[in-house]
């Protein structure tokens, strides 16, 4: 038999006070006796009332819920930055609704329109690159969009990142100086993009400036995961890459015992960087080396960006640019 749902109506009933008494009581409204607040509280807790987001928000105009949009779930670098969202979404008092969009650009635009049917007050959007339908139906609407770890190449939506291609270009560079000329880079497929791959803009500008040819048969476009590292090792081995720089850790990792099962001694014959410094870069033996951006960060300041947006506070930038470290561990010389 399918539960009643329970009504602000039948708690006010219940405990023989108004529906005004009631709201008071459950938004922590110091203006009621405390006789009456614990009778309501009490029928409440017997009834098992849950104040409904959406039905508040239809007199509010808000539900004090955000959704957060994740390629990934069980990877550790969306984990870090959902952490910084989670925690300022709790210091303004907003709900979390978490969306797993698994790398599917398909499943990325119906997750967003099943968030906006839930009439969330804003969006985080996670993803590593925005396909030209989803930024369309982003620029579109009225609910307001911050990308967190990735960027608009138009500068239209807000973003907090870091400057990934300083980032990967500084990364390349310090290789090229380590004697490296074929220098692998593997990132996530890069086909019906919206935006520019920063990243792959800083390993070409490294390369330039080197005066080494931009090769594209070593730019390796997979998805990112470990198995997906594990499996390109053999292929990269067989270019004549000596190092390589990946966009994820998890597919770093996957490389990184690729190339150790083929018998190439990391860092000795074969460096590599990944690009996260989640937990998993300092699991591996050897240590991956990494670019370090502040994950926590990231996500807090994404979200404290869409509260501002949200309740229409003033806006300095809307595009945010956190510092980042490079961690040189045991994968590199």
């Amino acid at each position: 038999m399918e539960k009643q749902t329970i009504t602000i109506y039948d708690v006010a009933r219940e405990a023989n006070v108004s529906m005004a008494t009631v709201s008071r009581v459950v938004n922590g409204n110091p203006n009621v006796k405390p006789a009456t607040r614990k009778r309501v509280l009490d029928v409440i807790d017997e009834l098992d009332y849950r104040p409904n987001a959406v039905a508040r928000g239809l007199a509010s105009k808000k539900t004090t819920t955000v959704g957060v949009i994740i390629p990934d779930v069980t990877n550790l670098y969306f984990a870090s930055l959902a952490r910084g969202i989670d925690d300022i979404a709790t210091m303004y008092k907003y709900n979390i609704i978490l969306a797993n969009s698994d790398q599917n650009n398909h499943k990325e635009i119906q997750v967003l329109n099943t968030l906006f049917s839930k009439q969330v007050d804003g969006i985080l959007y996670m993803g590593n690159h925005l396909t030209p339908e989803l930024r369309a139906e982003i620029v579109r609407s009225k609910t307001p969009i911050v990308l967190a770890g990735t960027m608009d190449a138009e500068h239209e939506i807000a973003s907090v990142n870091i400057d990934f291609n300083e980032a990967t270009r500084e990364v390349v560079e310090t290789l090229i100086e380590n004697g490296h000329k074929k220098i692998a880079f593997v990132t996530a497929a890069m086909k019906n993009v919206a935006s520019v791959d920063f990243r792959l803009e800083g390993y070409k500008a490294a390369l330039e400036k080197a005066g080494i040819k931009f090769d594209e048969k070593l730019v390796y476009e997979v998805p990112l995961t470990y198995h997906a590292g594990e499996s390109v090792a053999e292929r990269i081995h067989k270019a004549g890459a000596t190092a390589a720089v990946v966009t994820d850790d998890e597919t770093s990792v996957g490389l990184l015992n690729g190339l150790i099962d083929l018998g190439v001694k990391v860092p000795e014959k074969f460096e590599l960087v990944s690009s996260n410094n989640s937990k998993l870069t300092k699991m591996t033996r050897p240590i991956l080396s990494t670019i370090a951006p502040p994950l926590y960060d990231i996500g807090a300041v994404a979200m404290r960006l869409l509260t501002k947006i949200m309740n229409k506070e003033e806006i300095v930038d809307s595009e945010i640019t956190l510092p980042y470290k490079i961690e040189w561990r045991n994968t590199t010389k």
